[in-house]
């Protein structure tokens, strides 16, 4: 039945419903020609079939050229393409509708929702593989990133899209720049290759590879890689980089240098709070203080580079190295500060402080102590609560002592309080000097000659010219100094009211060959540097007594931010 004769048939009905019909029969028209054209091998197309075409949405010209292709269309002018959610622009194309496939050329354009847009000079299409081969000065643009190249290809059933012919990232933090590279839009990871530089105007960081989240602003680190910003350096291989905040975590025994080269930290591990200013290392972790000549090693180190402060414990030790021979001191805790200048901009005096039980070793110096304190600003080294030193086969024991240093090399000590000073001639035989306190002064490393202020008592075995010793002198008084030669006692010299006695060596009393107070703690002096980890301390009867002044010696502070 034609359209015409089946309006006749119904010429009894009102005018509206013929309209009506009119319209519902073209409808059912267009909808058959529609389905015709989609099938294929005699089959009818379902609506998944459908998403697999390529649609051709505009054209202002269409030109066949079977010389060319008998199966291509020549597209120009406001070309607009679509498959299923993409949509694709271009100044002109050649559609190949046989092959589901098209290349567009000049202002070529692809959206894919909100969250992707391409652009570039050339691009196939392959709709049944949903790969696009995109060429000549692309961009890539989503809500967090573009993308620069050349040649990129983007496989869409992967989400996957990579360039090979150099790329550069960018976002609102940073520029990323390698050879090749690729992206996911779905996580938004994406993984430069070969000659990779990441750089804002707070660093810059280069690799062989990196993977990089455009929305977190990660960098994750899995080969070689270093990282600059202002006057730091890191080097690691292993590790994640926020761009944004400028804080990593590092692995892998990373280093990370400070202070335009004057300082550096290694460990298993360091967590950089760049925003806070705040380092924390973990595992075997080093810090190198070079102008210093100081190394510190321990498992946790906690860095403060606002003001140039650290705290380090476990298996705590720290290496002093400006001398010939490098100092070993162990103790639970070290903190170590600086303090500046008014303008904040110069070092002017750092402290480094040890905590509980602390034991020292060089070859030519030993000590223990409870705590100790060393300061740059007048290179003295002060130990608190039961301290000893010894320096061959020479003893100084007392409340507190302090060492004033010239490179390393003792200039002169302050024992202040129960003082007592223990020279061993033999396993018998030991020069004593006791009083409230002992300023005893060197000369090349050796001592020179010792004051002992008040409440002084001494004994000290005075040696012939083959240094055999001729007798036991026994002395008290309230000042006297003693003179050295070759570390031995030469001579002494009492100052106002004294007395003493001289026992030839056959003549002397056992009961009066050691002052009260006298204690030869060998068993407690470390023996090597590995020694000074296990700690020895005094027995309870050895214990100084309580300081007769009354008043405790003053401890230094463990505060753990610098305030100044």
């Amino acid at each position: 039945m034609t359209v015409s004769s089946f309006i006749r048939a119904g010429a009894k009905t009102d005018s509206w419903l013929v309209d009506m019909r009119l319209k519902l029969i073209t409808a059912i028209l267009l909808l058959a020609a529609a389905t015709t054209v989609l099938a294929q091998d005699g089959h009818t197309a379902s609506e998944s079939d459908t998403l697999d075409y390529v649609y051709l949405l505009n054209s202002d010209l269409i030109r066949f050229a079977k010389h060319i292709n008998p199966d291509a269309q020549m597209l120009t002018g406001n070309v607009a393409f679509r498959h299923d959610s993409m949509y694709m622009y271009c100044d002109s194309a050649i559609f190949n509708q046989k092959g589901n496939s098209f290349e567009a050329y000049y202002n070529v354009r692809i959206e894919q929702g909100d969250t992707l847009f391409l652009f570039a000079d050339r691009l196939f299409y392959d709709g049944s593989t949903k790969m696009a081969r995109v060429r000549d000065n692309v961009r890539v643009e989503n809500t967090s990133m573009i993308l620069l190249t050349d040649s990129l290809n983007y496989d869409r059933n992967a989400g996957l899209g990579w360039f090979f012919d150099g790329g550069t990232l960018l976002d609102d933090e940073s520029t990323l720049i390698s050879e090749y590279g690729q992206f996911e839009t779905a996580t938004k990871y994406a993984t430069f290759i070969d000659g990779v530089s990441l750089e804002s105007p707070d660093y810059k960081l280069t690799s062989d590879t990196l993977v990089y989240n455009t929305d977190s602003h990660t960098a994750f680190i899995t080969c070689p890689t270093t990282i600059e910003s202002d006057g730091n350096l890191i080097n690691t291989s292993r590790g994640q980089f926020n761009t944004s905040t400028n804080d990593a975590i590092l692995l892998d025994r990373s280093v990370l240098t400070q202070n335009e080269g004057e300082s550096r930290m290694v460990g298993d591990s360091i967590v950089y709070n760049k925003s806070d200013g705040l380092v924390s290392g973990f595992g075997d972790v080093l810090i190198n203080y070079y102008k210093e000549k100081i190394d510190v090693k321990g498992e946790y180190v906690y860095y403060n580079e606002n003001n140039d402060s650290a705290v380090v414990t476990g298996n705590a030790l720290l290496i002093e190295y400006s001398a010939g021979d490098s100092m070993f001191v162990h103790a639970d805790t070290f903190r170590l500060a600086s303090f500046y200048n008014e303008a904040h901009d110069t070092v002017v005096e750092r402290h480094v402080r040890a905590f509980n039980k602390v034991r020292g070793y060089r070859v030519d110096l030993q000590m223990v102590a409870d705590s100790m304190l060393f300061t740059t600003k007048d290179s003295s080294l002060t130990m608190f609560v039961d301290p000893i030193v010894w320096s061959e086969g020479q003893q100084i024991l007392g409340e507190k002592i302090v060492m004033y240093l010239n490179d390393s090399t003792i200039d002169w000590a302050h024992v202040i309080g129960q003082a007592l000073f223990v020279q061993r001639n033999d396993s018998v035989h030991y020069n004593q000097i006791a009083g409230r306190e002992i300023k005893a002064y060197f000369h090349n490393g050796e001592i020179d000659h010792a004051n002992v202020i008040g409440n002084v008592m001494a004994i000290f075995y005075p040696l012939d010219a083959d240094s055999t010793m001729i007798g036991m002198n026994t002395t008290e008084g309230s000042y006297l100094t003693t003179y050295f030669k070759m570390r031995s006692v030469d001579r002494i010299l009492m100052t106002g009211h004294s007395s003493g006695v001289m026992y030839p060596m056959d003549k002397i009393d056992e009961n009066k060959m050691y002052l009260p107070d006298f204690k030869w703690f060998d068993r407690i002096r470390p023996v090597d540097r590995d020694d000074v980890f296990y700690w020895r301390g005094k027995r309870a009867d050895e214990q100084l007594k309580k300081s007769a002044s009354g008043k405790e010696i003053p401890l230094p502070k463990l505060n753990l931010r610098n305030k100044q």
